[in-house]
């Protein structure tokens, strides 16, 4: 696998930074999880844009044009042959001191790899996740901005520890307020009794997905009624069907939530019909890996 690192291509044995660098030492950076389908790259742009407004708000130099960096991300994945991939571009602090000052960091690490990824056995798109509620607390938006996508993932990695401790393959997340605002790396989405497709407002401090709006957009075309605002776990068990998103995991069902079935149990008629949506969607959008192709 060729992996990109500060402006060269190097194979995975050999892209290595430092261990001065603030990224690993920290978790001082940002980073962007992108998908690839059949030969085009899903909200390259919109991704890309993230980067920077996170990179922007940390005061976080990326020594890369967003035209260079979305060139990068093409040749990375001609170069591995790849025309399905998940996509990570990561920019650090780059190399400093021990010390936390930030302005030792001469310049910022650039790394862009693409791999095959599976967060979730295939089946579980058929027949929904069970899943649970964790006891970490999503961090507060008054102590860091929640649209900064950070290296700093301990949070999210505790929520998943907890899921997985549990026997089940991720966990939902509350906030200070107790209520339901997303999983360990996910957005959710309920029905609820009304038939109404009800997500957390981004106020409420979750991540706003890109995946999460897409969908959002994919269900006004189809009139459904979208609404973001505050849902409780009460509101969660009682809903007619739960699903989650993100870059890694698409749109995947939940059908039980601590052991309370979620309406009949299977994946309902909302959820379906915006996975097939949304693979339609994505297969169709984005960004040629092979302009020839398009010829």
């Amino acid at each position: 696998m060729q992996v990109y690192i500060d402006g060269q291509f190097l194979p995975q044995e050999e892209a290595k930074i430092s261990v001065f660098d603030h990224g690993f030492l920290y978790g001082d950076g940002v980073f962007e999880g992108i998908r690839a389908y059949e030969g085009r790259v899903f909200k390259l742009e919109e991704h890309i844009e993230r980067l920077y407004e996170s990179a922007h708000h940390l005061m976080l130099q990326i020594p890369l044009t967003r035209e260079e960096i979305l060139e990068n991300t093409l040749e990375v994945l001609r170069r591995n042959e790849l025309r399905d991939a998940y996509i990570r571009t990561v920019v650090s602090r780059g190399r400093g001191d021990l010390g936390l000052d930030p302005k030792k960091c001469s310049q910022a690490t650039v790394v862009i790899i693409a791999d095959h990824i599976s967060l979730f056995p295939r089946e579980y798109y058929e027949q929904g996740l069970s899943i649970v509620t964790a006891t970490t607390r999503q961090r507060g938006a008054d102590t860091q901005e929640p649209r900064i996508k950070s290296l700093n993932y301990l949070n999210n990695i505790l929520i998943k520890m907890e899921a997985s401790q549990a026997g089940a393959m991720e966990a939902v997340v509350l906030n200070a307020r107790g209520y339901v605002v997303e999983g360990s790396g996910s957005n959710i989405f309920i029905v609820n009794k009304k038939g109404e497709l009800v997500t957390p407002p981004a106020y409420l401090g979750i991540l706003e997905g890109i995946t999460r709006n897409v969908v959002i957009e994919l269900a006004m075309e189809e009139d459904l009624v979208v609404r973001e605002q505050p849902f409780t776990r009460h509101d969660l068990y009682i809903a007619r069907e739960c699903f989650l998103t993100g870059t890694a995991a698409e749109l995947i069902p939940v059908v039980s939530v601590d052991r309370r079935q979620i309406g009949n149990g299977s994946p309902g008629p909302q959820t379906r019909l915006l996975m097939q949506k949304f693979q339609q969607y994505a297969r169709r959008q984005g960004v040629p890996v092979y302009p020839q192709e398009e010829k």
